[in-house]
Parts: C-alpha cells; structure tokens; sequence
C-alpha cells in the first residue's frame, strides 16, 4: 500500500535541519517537501527556501486563496474574517494559510508527516484530525505523537503489548523487570508519560519496534509500511545541534537568527529575530517589532496599516505607540538588561535562546 512521506518547509531553523538531517541519515525514504507561502514571509526567509531547493530538490509551494484578487493569501483571509486580526485566541491565519492547503494537498492518501520538534523541546507541534496523517518526531527520543502513545498504552490493549513485547524482547534476566513494567496498568501515580519513559529507558529501540507492530492492527500510516527505517533510530538532537547541521550541511543559518548590534543609554545589545513565520507573526517580542521597524520598515508600515478599529497585533498596545522613541528606548534597555542577567549566568545572551520556542504556535510551523 502506498504511504507518501510529507515534510514541510516552514523557513525556519528546525524543518530545514530536519529536512538536512532525513536526507543525509535516510536517503531510502522518498520524501515530497512542501512550503505553505502565505505571501508574507520576509525576504531572508525566502532565501533559506531556495537553498534548501537547490540542496533538496524540489519543494513543492502550496498557496491558499491563489485565484484570489488580493495582494497575499493574508489579504484575502483577513478581508474574509472583517478585519478581525488573527492571534492567540484565535489562529484563523495557521488554518486557512497553512493548515486546510496542506491537508488539501494530502487529500485522502496514507501519509506520514515529519515534524521538526526537538529533543529539547516540550510540546507536541501539528498533529492532523485526519486519521490518514499520521506524525512522526525523528528529533525526540520519543518519536510517536501523543495519540499514538495514548492508543498504545491504553489498558483495553495491555495483553497485545504485553504478547508483543514477550515475542520481541530478548531474553535476559532483565526481562522480567521489563514484564512488570509492561504489565502494570495506567493509574494516576503511573501515568501515560511514566510508563512511556520506563519503557523507553529500558531499549528505545525495542520500544519502537513493539509499537510498529502494534500500529500494523490499526490504521495509522506507519502501521501500513513493510518496514521504517526511524524505529532503530535513538539520536535526539537540540538546538546546538540544529544549528551545526545547517552550519555543516552548506545551507546555512536563516539569515533573521543573525544578532545586529545597538545602542541606547551608551549601553550595548543585540537584537534579530526568533523564530520563522510571517513578517507580522503576533508571537514575536516587543523587541522583535522593533528590530522589524529597524530593519524592515516598509514592511513594518505594511503590518501597521492592518491595525483598525482596534484590532491590533499586540494585546492592548498598537505598533503606532510601539514606535514611539520613548517606548522603543524602554524596550531595548528591558532586552539589555536580561541580556546581561544571562551572561552573568553564564546563560546565552542571544534572542534565539532568550525567548522560548514553546511559546509560538504549535500547528504554524509545518
């Protein structure tokens, strides 16, 4: 049965390594790469996309709205919602820019979606509704979804793992240490993640083998294939790691991750950007819009111009009072200061670190 393998290209530091990483470990597994361009992506974003093509081959550019009369996909949803500017609360730019196209582009195949969330990471990232997607975390020790794991460890399916585990396990007098742990039911002291980490800790590789075989009685993708290259797979990688593939592989670093000097009050920082995503993403920092207003101010005058009748891109405070000379000059010496708090540390001063990954949206980097 045919399974696509399905990796997408967001421009941003993690699904480039990834995209790297799979290519050079598992040049068997014939993966179609994918970028949702939503049109607002910032020029240096655009630049990664295109080296990555040449490294990779061919990156199919999935586009929302493409028969739409507006300028950009982003132009055309907002218009559609009234004006009503995507945030937190209300995402509606990952679905219909990134979400829908992708799905869309899968239609109702078997797929298997490679997901770059790293090994230092805290959170789950894009997991489809879709039963016919099925997402695969190659960065983590654990590289199954949590759905996979839920449906894995369920007490209804405790003597097939435990049939399983018997038949594959190798016999050693360490094995029926192994049982128990197999054998002891989900209680709220021994939770999913516990017993998911006392099985991991025991082989990782066993471990992925028992739920391959486990997956060939459901109708997960994965459980479809003859074989997955992934389940001997026992590397995590974090974010040194990320940015040496990028350094070693010729691709290089997204050129936003590069931190440009300042000034302000005669004392000294850096300021660059975090993370990929739209130029306007409502997930940066404060010192993110500024370094934009800095950098790219036509692009930051586009982003202002999407403000009206309240709605703005930061919770009450608009990009118009966000310029204004004192607000900057306040919100460079705040980044100054945690800058220097982390060097005393010994912590990294760099944005990239400072800010954490955790905090943007899960689904809008695929």
């Amino acid at each position: 049965m045919k399974v696509r393998h399905i990796l997408g290209i967001s421009g941003g530091k993690d699904s480039a390594a990834l995209s790297i990483y799979l290519k050079q470990k598992y040049p068997e597994l014939k993966i179609e790469y994918y970028n949702s361009d939503t049109g607002c992506e910032l020029a240096e974003t655009e630049l990664l996309i295109n080296r990555l093509s040449a490294y990779l081959g061919k990156i199919t550019r999935l586009r929302a709205a493409s028969d739409s009369p507006e300028a950009t996909p982003f132009e055309h949803f907002l218009k559609a919602a009234g004006g009503f500017l995507p945030s937190p609360q209300a995402r509606w730019c990952t679905k219909k820019m990134k979400l829908d196209e992708f799905e869309k582009y899968v239609g109702d195949d078997y797929a298997v979606s490679y997901v770059g969330i790293r090994g230092d990471e805290d959170r789950d990232g894009y997991i489809s509704t879709k039963p016919n997607i099925q997402a695969i975390f190659p960065f983590r020790r654990n590289i199954w979804s949590l759905d996979v794991i839920n449906k894995f460890l369920h007490k209804e399916n405790i003597e097939q793992i435990t049939d399983i585990y018997d038949r594959l396990a190798p016999d050693t007098f360490l094995k029926e240490d192994l049982m128990n742990i197999v054998r002891r039911p989900i209680t709220k002291d021994f939770f999913y993640s516990k017993k998911m980490n006392a099985l991991l800790d025991y082989d990782v590789k066993l471990f992925n083998h028992v739920v391959f075989e486990f997956l060939k009685t459901t109708e997960y993708p994965v459980g479809k294939l003859d074989n997955f290259p992934l389940l001997d797979n026992t590397d995590v990688l974090v974010k040194d790691d990320i940015f040496k593939l990028l350094r070693e592989s010729g691709v290089g670093v997204p050129a936003y991750y590069e931190e440009i000097p300042f000034e302000c009050d005669g004392k000294k920082g850096t300021y660059c950007r975090s993370r990929s995503g739209c130029y306007f993403c409502f997930y940066q920092q404060k010192i993110e819009w500024i370094w934009l207003y800095e950098q790219h101010p036509d692009l930051f005058k586009k982003a202002m111009s999407f403000e009206k009748d309240g709605y703005t891109w930061n919770q009450n405070e608009s990009l118009k009072d966000l310029i204004k000379p004192e607000r900057i000059r306040q919100i460079k010496l705040d980044i100054i200061k945690r800058q220097e708090e982390n060097k005393k540390t010994n912590k990294s001063s760099k944005l990239v670190d400072i800010f954490n990954d955790g905090e943007l949206c899960t689904n809008c980097f695929i």
